[in-house]
């Protein structure tokens, strides 16, 4: 009896080794495959004073940005404010974002803005409507299915940034058109790293500027925006001249091809314009 219970013992010793070692070979196997992305979010650090930049745009930078990996898939959340340091940015951490463009139904002009010189990151240039983040604060910006995260918080910025009431850009109204991943220094220490959603809205909107967040706004055409890029004493926001680009025009005229029997264009007649299954990398 003896005998056959030490036997059993040292089967089963065998066996928990086996499975300890095919354990620990997972775990190094897994942390040797994380993404650069994945890799940084677990070691981030913000240790950046602040205490001289724009209160209100110091205090923004505590709003928790979601983290994903370099496939959009979220791992997490930090400040935005770790989320812009290059520092950190070059060690591969990457976050959600959204880039709108609002054109006005009776002439396809699109929106611009010029960011305050407020602003921490990429103050003074011009740039699309609004370009901002879906927040981990709140948990109807963390929903996947058809991007209504980054639907409600376009939604939301476009109010704040813009003064433009929510109930003139109804979330169902967006459509979406694909994700982009960039990657953009802004000043040395600050940048933008992020899977950038675009999303288009025709709407007619009353615009009353938040003057902490831009100090100019205008409707342009695509003539009249090609003239702006031509212009040297314009400076642009990194993300908006490459959606311009390589995406913006094409889609703006497929817009204006595609107006209504009313003369008017509808964003959501670019369904199926752009495969927006995939991130489209642009680093």
């Amino acid at each position: 009896m003896l005998k056959v219970f030490t036997v059993a013992c040292s089967v089963a010793s065998l066996v928990s080794f086996l499975l300890a070692v095919r354990h620990l070979h997972f775990a190094q196997h897994t942390m040797s495959s994380e993404s650069p992305a994945v890799h940084a979010a677990r070691a981030a650090l913000a240790s950046i004073d602040l205490t001289n930049y724009d209160p209100e745009q110091s205090r923004l930078m505590d709003e928790k940005c979601i983290l994903v990996d370099e496939q959009d898939n979220a791992i997490g959340a930090m400040d935005k404010k770790t989320c812009h340091l290059m520092e950190n940015i070059n060690k591969g951490l990457l976050h959600r974002a959204f880039s709108a463009f609002v054109f006005r139904p009776s002439d396809g002009k699109l929106l611009l803005q010029q960011r305050a010189a407020e602003k921490i990151t990429f103050p003074d240039m011009w740039t699309n409507t609004c370009c901002s983040h879906p927040l981990d604060d709140f948990e109807q910006e963390k929903i996947e299915n058809d991007q209504l995260g980054v639907r409600i918080a376009a939604s939301r910025k476009l109010e704040h940034e813009l003064g433009i009431p929510q109930s003139q850009t109804p979330i169902d109204e967006f459509q979406y058109l694909t994700k982009i991943h960039y990657l953009a220094p802004s000043n040395g220490m600050w940048g933008e790293h992020e899977v950038d959603y675009i999303l288009f809205l025709t709407a007619d909107v009353t615009v009353m500027p938040n003057k902490n967040e831009i100090q100019d706004y205008k409707y342009v055409d695509k003539a009249e925006l090609q003239a702006m890029f031509n212009d040297s004493s314009n400076s642009f926001t990194p993300w908006f001249k490459l959606i311009a680009r390589d995406f913006l025009f094409g889609w703006w005229d497929t817009l204006l091809e595609r107006k209504g029997y009313d003369g008017r264009v509808y964003a959501k007649t670019l369904t199926g314009v752009a495969d927006g299954s995939k991130v489209v990398k642009m680093v």
